[in-house]
């Protein structure tokens, strides 16, 4: 479990094809300290299980699912990173509640200041959308970030200077693609209300039989 509130820009060392997935190293910079083999850490939104440490240079086997849902698979040597070791029973929670389960990727229209400060829309898959609200929480790229406005089909956030700063988030250009994640509070909602609309439907089928019956119609 992740905050959403990134500790440092890593850079992917190498990415070397595997017959599973993909090795990545990863170097972690102050991320690093107290990391050990089989620690989670949250690289860019995906979390991934630490491999092996070295220094500051963590390995990690993202296999082929991660590589297919996220943006990882298109990572290579130099690519910038956002890195946030996972949550210690204790710490304070800045941000949001983040898995680093990415639900999707998606793609960035329009990143700039604009009046009153700097906003970054994102198109986002459309069966996400029941899942993004003003107000609401959303991780791009790992960075827990509040929703502004939302469509479908896009998003928008505001970005402040310490976020443009201290994240990726700041280079992106239109048409790049990031890793989201929206809250796991929505998720549950979501799934609630369809049960609870397939219980509905159930019970109206399980009325309707019955008076179908009661009238003579099912003898």
């Amino acid at each position: 479990m992740f905050t959403g509130l990134i500790e440092t820009i890593g850079r992917v060392a190498s990415a070397d094809r595997t017959a599973g997935g993909v090795r990545l190293r990863v170097d972690l910079g102050p991320a690093a300290d107290g990391v050990r083999a089989g620690d989670s850490v949250n690289l860019g939104g995906a979390c991934q299980t630490v491999a092996a440490v070295e220094g500051a240079v963590a390995d990690f086997d993202t296999v082929t699912e991660t590589l297919d849902c996220t943006t990882l698979g298109q990572w290579g040597a130099g690519t910038a990173v956002n890195v946030e070791r996972s949550l210690r029973p204790g710490d304070r929670l800045g941000g949001h509640f983040v898995a680093g389960h990415v639900d999707a990727t998606g793609r960035v229209l329009d990143n700039r200041e604009r009046a009153g400060g700097w906003v970054l829309r994102v198109e986002a898959p459309e069966a996400l959308a029941p899942e993004i609200a003003p107000k609401g929480s959303i991780a791009v790229d790992g960075v827990s970030l509040t929703v502004v406005e939302a469509g479908p089909p896009a998003f928008t956030v505001a970005l402040i200077p310490t976020t443009l700063r201290e994240t990726t988030l700041g280079r992106l250009a239109a048409g790049d693609h990031v890793n989201l994640e929206t809250d796991l509070l929505a998720k549950y909602v979501r799934r609630t209300l369809a049960a609870g609309a397939a219980a509905t439907a159930k019970d109206a089928d399980r009325r309707l039989m019955e008076t179908l019956e009661q009238a003579g119609f099912l003898e």
